[in-house]
């Protein structure tokens, strides 16, 4: 993420609910007739389009080529909107890009893929290990072994009492955004090599975020806690509820340890209810830049947890409602119909060029829904 986030605060987020209860229904949105799988073709085609460098083999991060710049963590997520359409779809003009941008971020980023920023390098480990799922190319995973390497140098315990660094430069921070991800990261790394060190090292983030940075109350996930003062910045963004909401799914799946999912119920309920418009009863605007790609990190693990047999039946019911209701809103009202552009609101379409995290964001939302009506679920 970028250089701006560390006192993130976020003007004019109304934290208010207008439902609490597990069986309240949402009753927002319209009759839904859209083809879901057209949708998720469009809308990936226009961010290839619109934000592909065929010269580099990035993504830019302006469509349009109205900013050429390339940025290191956005493109790991746009990447993984070109996966998700290759999952859904099995065409190879997806996975046509896999070897381009895996050669092209690094040639960017200096010639290496390690970066200043760890959650960055998570969230790019979390791609290649995707890659790896897709094509069973050994290289995409020995790239994730090796920046985990890098990742597990970021624990320290000499501030706040462990966690994963924010950046190497700064090990006094640590945040929800280092540590969901990285949790994350080691779970799914145990799960392709069944390395126990993997699943000890994801358990053991995870029980630090959730003793230091969980709202054991709400259920919502802090910011981060500054290592020299111990204090606790309590904003709440949907990245961080979305990454603790993997974290304890893939934990969940790994261990069968119920706590897990009772913890990831709880965040996402939390989020769908404080996190939002509650007038059009969907994901609040967070911001344009890096903000913008919040909502697609946390709608891309909240559908995972949708998935799960043994969740509640009334939160599911919940659940699924407010994804669909999300969904919509950002198909109909949300795009930009000449060209299939997001700007970082769900309710409405962005003015001039987008952003590749806008961009990016809403793209996961819609690839998810398609996936959703392809499994039946």
């Amino acid at each position: 993420m970028g250089k701006n986030r560390f006192i993130l605060i976020i003007a004019a987020i109304c934290f208010l609910c207008s439902c609490t209860k597990v069986k309240d229904v949402y009753t927002y949105g319209e009759p839904d007739n859209t083809d879901w799988s057209k949708a998720a073709d469009s809308a990936t085609n226009a961010l290839i389009g619109q934000f592909w460098n065929e010269a580099e083999g990035y993504f830019n991060y302006g469509s349009n080529e109205s900013n050429t710049g390339f940025q290191y963590w956005p493109n790991a997520h746009a990447m993984d909107v070109l996966i998700d359409a290759f999952t859904r779809t099995n065409d190879s003009k997806y996975s046509a890009y896999f070897d381009k941008w895996f050669s092209g971020i690094k040639n960017k980023n200096g010639n290496t893929y390690y970066n200043v920023f760890y959650d960055d390098m998570e969230w790019n480990a979390l791609t290649f290990l995707r890659l790896y799922s897709a094509t069973k190319d050994e290289k995409y995973l020995n790239a994730a072994k090796e920046l985990w390497d890098d990742i597990a140098n970021g624990w320290n315990d000499d501030y706040a009492g462990g966690g994963v660094a924010w950046k190497k430069d700064m090990l006094y921070s640590k945040n929800a955004c280092s540590n969901g991800p990285a949790a994350i990261l080691a779970a799914r790394l145990y799960n392709i090599t069944k390395e126990d060190l993997y699943k000890q090292w994801a358990q053991k983030i995870y029980e630090w975020e959730k003793n230091t940075l969980y709202g054991w109350a709400s259920g919502g996930i802090y910011d981060n806690i500054n290592g020299e003062s111990g204090v606790v910045n309590t904003t709440v963004l949907t990245y961080n509820t979305g990454t603790f909401i993997g974290a304890a799914v893939e934990l969940y799946n790994i261990t069968g340890d119920i706590t897990y999912l009772n913890d990831a119920q709880k965040c996402a309920n939390y989020t769908i209810t404080k996190c939002i418009d509650t007038g059009n009863n969907v994901l609040r605007d967070e911001g344009t830049g890096d903000n913008a790609l919040f909502k697609g990190i946390f709608i891309r693990y909240y559908y995972l947890l949708m998935q799960e047999p043994e969740l509640n039946a009334d939160y599911k019911r919940k659940f699924v409602n407010f994804f669909n209701n999300n969904a919509l809103s950002v198909w109909t009202k949300a795009t930009y119909k000449q060209s299939l552009l997001f700007g970082p609101s769900w309710i409405a379409p962005p003015v001039g060029e987008a952003q590749l995290t806008a961009q990016a964001s809403a793209c996961m939302m819609i690839e998810a829904k398609a996936a959703f009506e392809k499994s039946g679920m």
